[in-house]
């Protein structure tokens, strides 16, 4: 096992248990402290470390945010990593940071074991006709509301509407645990970065050479079809990965069911495969 992670570090983080090292990347609107109930499980077979990402969370900025994109928070993550001198890994990334987790992939696939990703937030690489319009489509509808809102001066209306667009569900904020409603709503001034941050340049050609342990890309069956879309097509540009739709279960499963997202985890980390 690497040696515990040194100071100073330029981005909060937690990092407990024993093992194997399992890095746990958070979603958008997000940031380290949504893991607490996953590493708490998850915790008692491995290692695990969740950072918080650059702008997330409730830190001072490093600067006015100009460079926020997957392409940054994928070199960070990989910059993270080395610094710990924790690799290989396996990486489990959720909507934004499994995009994140596969642009770092994508680069440094040395410094990665394992990928588990649920619903990555990318779809670059989807380049046939109509899943690319579909998706791209749905992406628009999924955060109009959420934009007017922002653009309208109403941040906290803007992410309460965001997540409601993500599970394409009414309400679906409001049900949330407190808890993960006030997370969410400290990370709000991430919200306009986020809408504006263009995607990197990564094509199935390039997650076609990944050759990992293990890959399991999940989504959930009651899903939209930006989610569903982004994640048939990263399972289907990464060789020997594994695809699976979890029942009943939309965008938000590791926040409203952190067991059944656990479980999930802990599943394919013991996926004899690997």
């Amino acid at each position: 096992m690497g040696a515990r992670i040194p100071r100073p570090v330029t981005t909060p983080y937690f990092d407990q248990g024993n093992g194997d090292p399992v890095v746990l990347v958070h979603a958008s609107s997000t940031d380290h402290r949504i893991w607490g109930p996953h590493a708490e499980v998850i915790g008692r077979r491995f290692r695990v470390i969740a950072p918080t990402q650059r702008y997330f969370g409730t830190t001072e900025w490093p600067d006015d945010g100009h460079t926020f994109s997957i392409a940054t928070h994928a070199n960070d993550l990989a910059e993270f990593l080395q610094a710990a001198r924790l690799e290989p890994v396996s990486l489990v990334g959720w909507s934004y940071g499994a995009a994140v987790c596969l642009a770092m992939a994508a680069q440094a696939p040395e410094l990665v074991r394992r990928l588990i990703l649920y619903e990555p937030a990318i779809i670059s690489f989807v380049h046939a006709s109509p899943d690319a319009e579909a998706a791209a489509a749905d992406r628009v509808e999924m955060i109009a509301q959420a934009r007017a809102r922002l653009e309208a001066g109403d941040a906290i209306a803007a992410v309460k509407l965001f997540m409601d667009g993500v599970n394409d569900q009414q309400g679906a904020f409001e049900n949330l645990p407190p808890g993960v409603q006030q997370i969410m709503l400290e990370n709000r001034r991430t919200l306009p970065m986020l809408f504006e941050a263009p995607p990197p340049a990564l094509r199935c050609d390039d997650l076609a050479h990944l050759e990992l342990q293990h890959v399991l890309v999940a989504c959930g069956e009651a899903t939209r079809a930006f989610y569903r879309i982004a994640a048939e097509w990263t399972a289907a540009c990464i060789p020997d990965s594994r695809y699976f739709r979890v029942p009943n279960a939309r965008h938000l499963l590791p926040v409203e069911d952190h067991s059944t997202f656990t479980a999930l985890v802990l599943d394919a980390l013991s996926d004899p495969t690997s």
